[in-house]
């Protein structure tokens, strides 16, 4: 069944649609907040998460195969180049990321959707780290 993922829209499906990517989107910033190796990553976020929340949510929406509703909204994605200007390392790549599992896993995913999309997860949370790491080193 795995191999049906990241095929169209079948891992937008997988993940309920906009409604259960919002649900899993809510549930990963809550985590955020009750983890307490997270709160590194928790500081880089504003007080109100009401805007984070929506550009996550939409972002995987496109990212997971349904409508590009981000750029609509947003603009162009630069997942790497928008979080360039924090300080982000493998702890706080793992941070997200730990908030992540706990999230997905949560979810009433089908058990190879939740695997196969904590794999894919870890490729812009490594992203974000590199752009993070190569801005540190052009300013030193």
């Amino acid at each position: 069944m795995a191999g049906i993922y990241g095929v169209e829209d079948a891992s937008f499906k997988a993940a309920g649609g906009r409604i259960g990517i919002g649900k899993l989107v809510d549930r990963f910033y809550e985590v955020m907040d009750e983890l307490p190796e997270a709160q590194s990553i928790r500081v880089m976020h504003p007080t109100d998460l009401t805007v984070a929340r929506d550009k996550l949510t939409l972002f995987l929406c496109g990212w997971l195969g349904g409508e590009k509703l981000f750029s609509k909204k947003y603009g162009p994605i630069m997942i790497p180049k928008a979080h360039a200007h924090l300080d982000i390392e493998e702890a706080e790549r793992d941070a997200w990321l730990a908030c992540m599992n706990i999230a997905v896993e949560e979810q009433d995913y089908a058990p190879d959707f939740k695997t196969y999309l904590l794999e894919q997860l870890f490729v812009p949370a490594e992203r974000c780290r590199v752009a993070s790491q190569k801005r540190k080193e052009s300013a030193a």
